[in-house]
């Protein structure tokens, strides 16, 4: 069950979008001064360097930010995401690259709260020590269902949770959505950002109806798909199921998902940004 590891991953055409997504829902709420508490579920290290062994065995990063790197974006979220990697590489090297948690904490103002589980023996005190020195943050070693009942809802009343599960059991696809119950009624105000794998289309689609069915208002899906729908040949897109999205969000993703299909796409390559459920 803790077989699965970032490292392998990050930097991929996925971070790209879950992280475009991140970055636009955090932007819009920083936009009033009220604090704000951000919820990240599986955490993950937080930061990941791209010459290590993981990133180098499977050098799934150079599908994605590499390929964007170098790139003149004109959407501004685009290039505000370009932007916060750079910083974790003054010397205009890609070397690192951030995960979900390390970009919040790039993103968010001192009084603003930050909460993140993660599970990982190994990747749980990386992350604990990125924060050590940091006011307002709680970081948890325990299961993200648990988190929930723990930790939400926040001081704060507004914010984001993101939930990023490996997805390695088919149980957490239910696990996730009665987790979602258990969040959204504590927190009903927060946004979710929900990001889930494009593996097996059929898997996919009931996953997605099982949100819907939950009756939760306001739900928007933004998915990119790299390649053609395939039987057996892994991950060849990813979504986001955001509820509760910014009113700009769709039209944000829209811009900048049009900029990262030319430079990071192929042929069969497609995306979509759909209102599932109104408000």
């Amino acid at each position: 069950m803790l077989s699965y590891r970032h490292s392998y991953h990050a930097g991929n055409h996925a971070d790209v979008v879950k992280h475009l997504t991140e970055v636009a829902i955090l932007d819009y709420l920083l936009k009033k001064d009220k604090p704000l508490c951000y919820h990240d579920t599986h955490a993950g290290a937080g930061l990941y360097s791209l010459q290590s062994e993981h990133a180098l065995k499977t050098a799934e990063y150079q599908g994605g930010i590499a390929k964007l790197w170098h790139y003149p974006a004109q959407s501004p979220l685009l290039q505000r995401y370009i932007a916060l990697v750079k910083q974790l590489n003054p010397d205009g090297e890609l070397n690192f690259y951030p995960g979900s948690p390390k970009i919040a904490a790039l993103m968010l103002r001192n009084d603003d709260h930050i909460q993140a589980t993660e599970l990982h023996p190994t990747d749980f005190p990386v992350l604990k020590s990125q924060f050590v020195r940091r006011r307002y943050t709680r970081i948890e070693n325990t299961d993200a269902y648990a988190g929930f009942k723990a930790m939400l809802p926040p001081l704060v009343k507004r914010g984001l949770v993101l939930i990023d599960p490996p997805y390695e059991l088919k149980t957490e696809y239910q696990d996730l959505v009665t987790g979602l119950q258990e969040a959204y009624k504590r927190f009903p105000q927060a946004t979710y950002a929900i990001w889930y794998p494009v593996i097996e289309r059929s898997a996919v689609e009931a996953f997605i109806n099982s949100l819907v069915a939950t009756g939760i208002k306001n739900q928007l899906r933004i998915e990119f798909n790299l390649h053609a729908d395939s039987q057996g040949h892994g991950m060849t897109g990813s979504g986001m199921l955001v509820i509760n999205p910014p009113y700009t969000l769709a039209e944000d993703m829209q811009a900048a998902l049009n900029e990262v299909q030319q430079q990071i796409g192929e042929a069969a390559s497609r995306f979509s940004i759909t209102q599932l459920v109104g408000e």
